[in-house]
């Protein structure tokens, strides 16, 4: 039987773990950063990983918790292999996000909170993107796809499904 270890900081993240906690006047106060760190490492935050942190910055699990559930920039359950990011706020909305949520729902059946069944891909609507001078904009991953129209979305995503992330577009 295998030896299941448990979670902590890998070498480097422990180094940005302690410069983090050196910033503030107080270990709570380094909890957002500390999440960061936390959800970089493993792609999301397990409630192993979630009393992890909680050990180390001396709070309770229940208040690290209420925080990442709280936050929706944290992730408690795994994301599909390409993350897309919605936004729904005032000016993407004018400019077409709803079309594009109905689009990735009829033509590829991505839904908003789930994962995919081949898990290659997961949806969230977020409040905003802070790239309103470009709306429509989805984030995937990290990289953020924008002045989107239904054809360009249908590029992202066949060639996620193809295995080629989007890049980042010139200013």
């Amino acid at each position: 039987m295998e030896d299941i270890k448990a979670f902590e900081f890998s070498p480097e993240n422990e180094k940005k773990f302690q410069a983090t906690v050196k910033k503030y006047p107080t270990k709570m106060a380094a909890l957002l950063p500390t999440l960061w760190i936390a959800m970089a490492q493993n792609g999301y935050l397990t409630d192993e990983i979630l009393e992890y942190v909680a050990g180390r910055l001396d709070l309770s699990p229940v208040h690290v918790l209420s925080v990442a559930e709280f936050y929706t920039m944290y992730m408690t359950t795994p994301p599909g292999k390409y993350h897309l990011q919605l936004c729904r706020n005032l000016s993407c909305t004018l400019c077409g996000s709803e079309d594009i949520l109905a689009h990735l729902a009829d033509e590829y059946e991505i839904f908003p909170g789930e994962v995919t069944e081949d898990g290659l891909f997961s949806l969230e609507l977020v409040e905003c993107l802070g790239s309103c001078g470009t709306a429509p904009v989805m984030r995937v991953n990290d990289v953020y796809c924008e002045n989107l129209t239904i054809k360009k979305v249908d590029k992202i995503v066949e060639g996620c499904k193809a295995g080629v992330e989007p890049e980042e577009e010139p200013m």
